[in-house]
């Protein structure tokens, strides 16, 4: 049996609702929730816009009054922040590199090769005169633990502040993405993986050449690299492979030995990439060349000691 109350009585409540909600704003009946005091920026109150008075058609200095008259309204600088944010997390930088910075970077430690000083001076001229017209990207070359990820990501993150749209990604990821895309219980097709590498303005590759090169690998990097530079993009790229044959001593020596060692001749990117790509690659980046020992495996030694 209904026990609640008579409809009469609940009609009366909404009534009573209605008259007590009469005299109230319109943006206190708002059902948008309520902001945090600490959220709201000072300056704009939270509505991204901020006014700029002029004296005599000149802005005055952070916004402040002038002498004249005349304002005008523009985007808070909180709004700037904002974007920055959301491109960096839109970045998908890893988390073990997001402390990266150009300033952080340091060659000048005991012993450090002096290529490391010339990388990082190549890095800041690269972002000081980089402009989205012009797409020639950079290929930091080294051995492993001298600090190729770092310099990527410290020049992503100030082009980030610039507002060029950036995209890190790791090689073997980016692959391993790929084929998972072709398992049909996936719902990520295989374009909607690589549209983003296609489309953003600045792409971060890092340790390419880091998987076995197969014929899939081949095609797939070809349509990467291809793409982009038919669209002049920009493209940053790393790698542990060094980009010219070393030479071979044995390569005279038709002894055993000598077929041993030039069976055992370190890769290079030409033989992870193909000699075809390899080419291509010069034609979109230019060359920094990054040598010394593996920093990583310094500092460990070190704080093992």
């Amino acid at each position: 049996m209904y026990t609640g109350a008579a409809p009469h009585a609940l009609a009366e409540n909404r009534v009573a609702g209605a008259k007590s909600k009469k005299g109230l704003p319109k943006q206190e009946m708002s059902s948008r929730p309520m902001r945090v005091s600490s959220e709201v920026c000072p300056v704009c109150d939270g509505t991204g816009w901020k006014t700029v008075y002029t004296a005599r058609g000149v802005p005055a200095q952070g916004g402040q009054a002038g002498t004249g008259k005349d304002r005008r309204v523009t985007r808070c600088d909180c709004q700037t922040r904002a974007r920055a944010e959301t491109m960096l997390a839109a970045a998908r930088i890893p988390p073990r590199y997001e402390h990266c910075e150009l300033s952080e970077f340091d060659p000048h430690y005991p012993g450090a090769n002096p290529a490391l000083a010339r990388a990082l001076l190549q890095a800041r001229g690269f972002v000081n005169n980089y402009s989205p017209a012009e797409n020639s990207g950079l290929l930091l070359i080294g051995p492993i633990g001298v600090g190729k990820t770092h310099l990527a990501v410290g020049i992503l993150k100030e082009l980030l502040q610039r507002g060029a749209a950036c995209l890190f990604y790791d090689y073997r990821e980016l692959l391993k993405e790929i084929q998972n895309s072709y398992n049909a219980t996936v719902k990520t097709t295989e374009l909607d993986v690589l549209r983003p590498v296609f489309e953003t303005e600045v792409l971060v590759l890092d340790e390419l050449g880091a998987v076995k090169p197969t014929e899939w690998v081949w095609d797939t990097v070809s349509l990467i690299l291809n793409t982009r530079y038919n669209d002049n993009r920009t493209t940053i790229i790393t790698t542990n492979f060094p980009d010219e044959p070393g030479p071979d001593p044995y390569a005279g020596s038709g002894g055993e030995f000598g077929r041993a060692q030039r069976a055992m001749r370190r890769e290079t990117l030409g033989d992870r990439i193909g000699e075809r790509m390899r080419s291509r690659l010069h034609e979109m980046c230019r060359t920094i060349q990054m040598d010394g020992l593996d920093f990583r495996q310094k500092f460990r030694s070190a704080n093992m000691r």
